[in-house]
């Protein structure tokens, strides 16, 4: 399964965080067990493995289950059984699955690592990170007891929540976040230069904190975010998507940046 392409998010639970955190995690999830899966939704497994694109988003995954297998950046990773682990997703990630796979995930936003723990993804770029360097081993051992979602998601994000309120705002991280904010506000039809001058700051100065923040250049985070956006709306609604909404000159601009970003081509068949 390709993301975006294929729809992952049926083998998961998702959760929003609450609201001090709504603006720096995405989500958390975790992954059905087989067993559960295959009384919920009728589903068995379907695909052998789980192909993300780049995002910039620090992502926990705690292990449930048994070991897999996780390519990131054509390096090959071996998950054990009591692995947790931290990977920023600035490159593809590649999962192959088991059917005993079980993962609990928190996906932040980018720079929202930093706000929330105090830890510069930006210093995480091509690694895969073990999660006990980062959590309180204790808290990890709780989150692998026999618990459901709920119970899980209600003692990671109190650790979470108590770590964010003893956390102090960051003038970089802000400009970071205030940028994003006013890339989607304008429909993600501004490059670097008219977003500085919209921040009354350089290109200089943009590119230089958005590579401390987040770990790359606006030009490639924004690229990212744009195609994203775009693809996800073209999987979603062919028939009335338009690659002018999203600040593309013509489809094929929008093509370019799909094979760019994922290796995938929009006229292959993923089975």
């Amino acid at each position: 399964m390709v993301e975006i392409f294929n729809d992952i998010r049926k083998v998961h639970q998702f959760a929003a965080p609450c609201d001090e955190l709504a603006a720096h995690i995405e989500f958390f999830s975790e992954s059905m067990p087989p067993a559960e899966n295959l009384f919920r939704n009728n589903l068995t497994p379907e695909f052998k493995s789980v192909k993300m694109f780049p995002s910039y988003t620090p992502t926990f995954w705690i292990n449930l289950g048994t070991p897999y297998v996780l390519l990131v950046a054509d390096k090959t990773h071996l998950i054990r059984a009591d692995d947790d682990i931290l990977v920023l997703r600035d490159t593809s990630v590649e999962k192959f699955k088991q059917p005993t796979d079980h993962i609990f995930t928190v996906k932040f936003l980018p720079g929202g690592l930093e706000a929330v723990l105090g830890i510069n993804q930006a210093i995480l770029i091509g690694q895969v990170i073990d999660l006990n360097t980062i959590l309180p081993p204790p808290l990890l051992k709780k989150i692998k007891h026999p618990l459901c979602f709920e119970e899980r998601l209600e003692l990671m994000q109190s650790f979470l929540l108590g770590c964010y309120k003893g956390s102090h705002s960051d003038h970089y991280l802000q400009f970071v976040t205030d940028c994003i904010g006013n890339y989607d506000a304008a429909g993600m039809q501004i490059n670097t230069s008219q977003m500085a001058e919209k921040m009354f700051v350089t290109s200089k100065t943009i590119n230089r904190y958005f590579n401390k923040v987040v770990g790359t250049s606006p030009k490639n985070y924004f690229s990212i975010m744009r195609t994203r956006v775009a693809l996800t709306a073209y999987i979603n609604q062919k028939e009335i998507f338009t690659p002018y909404d999203f600040g593309y000159y013509d489809m094929s601009h929008f093509y370019k940046d799909v094979v760019k970003f994922t290796g995938q081509k929009l006229t292959y068949n993923i089975v």
